[in-house]
């Protein structure tokens, strides 16, 4: 499995959120800058992190973006079920029940159902706040006088 740019950028614009909104609404330029992503990149992804209802957006004076929960109640997992779709490693387990003709005789199944259920349970333990809060603590070991 291989997280495309898209997934990628959503989950950093999001943490990019999640860090600088305080109480207003920020600029795409902004995040753009802060991020080395272009405007018009993130403009794409915009619509669906909006529609999924994982973004509020405001437009005129003031307008921007702004989270529309706590960074501790965004998993990774969800973030890129939106952006990328399935994470299943294999088509046939984008459905439940799984129609395959072949899953009652797929000496495999088993390893991909595996597969699936552990990158899913650790994208899903995974919130912005715990990678904030990891981050926050790695940048305070490199502290030297």
């Amino acid at each position: 499995m291989k997280i495309s740019t898209k997934g990628r950028y959503s989950l950093r614009m999001l943490l990019d959120l999640a860090t600088n909104q305080s109480d207003n609404y920020v600029a795409l330029k902004d995040i753009a800058a802060r991020q080395g992503i272009s405007k018009k990149y993130l403009e794409q992804i915009v619509p669906m992190l909006n529609k999924s209802g994982l973004l509020k957006t405001n437009r005129g004076y003031q307008g921007g973006y702004m989270l529309t929960k706590s960074a501790a109640d965004y998993t990774v997992g969800e973030i890129l079920r939106v952006t990328e779709g399935s994470l299943a490693p294999v088509s046939c387990l984008d459905f439940e029940p799984n129609e395959c003709p072949r899953a009652d005789r797929c000496m495999t199944l088993s390893v991909w159902e595996g597969l699936y259920k552990t990158v899913t349970q650790y994208l899903d333990s995974i919130t912005l706040q715990d990678i904030i809060d990891s981050n926050k603590a790695l940048r305070a070991d490199e502290y030297c006088i």
